[in-house]
């Protein structure tokens, strides 16, 4: 996991929510699967960190059971998407747009791109095999 940050914040739109990282960062991967585009209106682009380095503040904070492997987080009051767990696993994915100020990040991977809309281009990163 190549490591850019040390100590990253984020939040949602309206600021119910925010966290900080108090750890590295993994570079950006785009997800363009079905489920990142229903819930996110377009591709994911997110990072990740390990679970126990991100603290998490704010009442307004829901997961979503989105399959029975994963869920995702957001804000109940503005409706931002902002995380994305596998359940069982010590990571938790944080959408890049979710972050506060600059991240220092690039678009490393992409994946699910067999899913992607008709209406872009794929970014210019590599493909994870699926």
């Amino acid at each position: 996991m190549d490591a850019l940050k040390t100590s990253t914040h984020g939040s949602c739109m309206c600021g119910a929510v925010h966290y900080r990282v108090s750890g590295p960062l993994r570079p950006i991967i785009a997800c363009h699967c079905i489920q990142c585009r229903k819930s996110s209106g377009h591709y994911v682009a997110a990072t990740a960190c390990p679970s126990e380095d991100l603290q998490i503040d704010g009442d307004t904070l829901q997961w979503f059971a989105s399959s029975s492997e994963a869920e995702r987080g957001f804000c109940s009051r503005c409706g931002s998407n902002l995380f994305w767990r596998r359940l069982g696993t010590n990571s938790t994915f944080i959408w890049a747009g979710s972050i506060d100020g600059p991240t220092g990040l690039q678009i490393a991977q992409q994946m699910f791109t067999g899913s992607k809309g008709d209406y872009y281009d794929l970014p210019d990163a590599p493909l994870v095999p699926e």
